[in-house]
């Protein structure tokens, strides 16, 4: 029995009942697939890491080609395209086919009964691409994740190539060369994305109510807790007024401005400080546009905690926006 009074094969039952939906299966696998060329990725940086570490100690001045192992000198440095690339394209493809072929008669399609207004499913999910949009409105107003949140990733990534002006590490893989860049997509890609759409695909159920593997999804299931406003939370409700019809509340304006403030502020002057170069690269300009991105993804990795762990609901209230 487990600490929740659960015992193990009940929570594996719940477990496979929620990874084997037809739906699920696809983020299952992505999740796999997603970790597995993670390690593949960080194996193979590590390794030329280490080369390239290996070679600067003990190079005497001449070129060095540092990706080529003693077990490798000797290969031909170009390979035609035909029939070397083709011919694991066309093994590639037979083998996909065949996984979709099998697939498809395992698995029968998510399919459903036509659309009727008076029976909504629940829970009511969105396509698994557009989940962490879904799980990003319990945090914020739907505007913000709906239009503000995705439009500061779409120019996000359109100014990547401007920003990231770093020359090393190109072709590559490698960490030593690029841990800022690579540490930033990370938090993105794996923190942002990847674990919002499995937490709304497996973690969300009926009434996008939080549901712990080891738990069943019960459509009945009524939570007590009350989601608290932060000025609230910690005492300030005489700092909240009455302004166009609406709320306004100027401990939560002080408390996002003083996070902008510091989170653009501080990492200036600890890199002026202790390393210009990184700073010289980027230069004001560039690094101005990318703390406006980066410091927003950091907010809602902290709305989200706070909202999780403290009932948090609002951090600054207006009569227009709430964040």
């Amino acid at each position: 029995m487990l600490a929740t009074g659960v015992s193990l094969g009940q929570m594996w039952h719940n477990i496979w009942s929620i990874v084997s939906i037809p739906d699920n299966v696809p983020i299952v696998l992505m999740l796999i697939l997603v970790g597995f060329f993670a390690w593949w990725s960080f194996a193979l940086a590590i390794r030329n890491d280490r080369l390239k570490r290996n070679v600067a100690k003990t190079a005497d001045g001449g070129i060095v080609d540092i990706f080529y192992p003693d077990s490798e000198r000797g290969l031909p440095d170009k390979l035609h395209v035909w029939p070397y690339l083709v011919r694991i394209e066309f093994l590639a493809a037979i083998l996909v086919t065949v996984f979709l072929i099998v697939w498809s008669v395992a698995l029968d399609a998510p399919t459903e009964e036509l659309a009727n207004a008076n029976a909504t499913p629940n829970p009511s999910k969105a396509p698994w691409y557009f989940l962490g949009l879904q799980e990003m409105l319990v945090y914020f107003d739907p505007w913000i994740a709906g239009v503000v949140m995705p439009t500061m990733i779409i120019t996000g990534l359109m100014a990547i190539p401007y920003m990231d002006v770093n020359p090393k590490g190109s072709g590559y893989y490698t960490l030593r060369e690029r841990p800022f860049a690579i540490g930033v997509f990370l938090f993105g890609f794996i923190i942002l994305w990847v674990s919002m759409v499995a937490i709304g695909t497996l973690v969300r159920g009926p009434g996008w109510m939080w549901f712990w593997p080891w738990e069943e999804w019960d459509p009945h299931r009524t939570i007590s807790s009350t989601n608290v406003d932060l000025f609230e939370q910690l005492g300030f409700e005489s700092w909240c007024i009455d302004f166009a019809g609406g709320k306004f509340d100027f401990f939560g304006l002080a408390a996002v401005g003083g996070f902008m403030f510091a989170g653009m502020t501080f990492p200036y002057l600890w890199l002026r400080k202790f390393h210009p170069e990184f700073y010289a690269r980027f230069g004001f300009v560039r690094y101005n546009v990318m703390m406006m991105h980066l410091l927003p993804m950091i907010g809602l990795l902290i709305k989200v905690v706070l909202r999780l762990a403290l009932n948090t609901k609002y951090v600054w209230i207006t009569p227009w926006f709430n964040i």
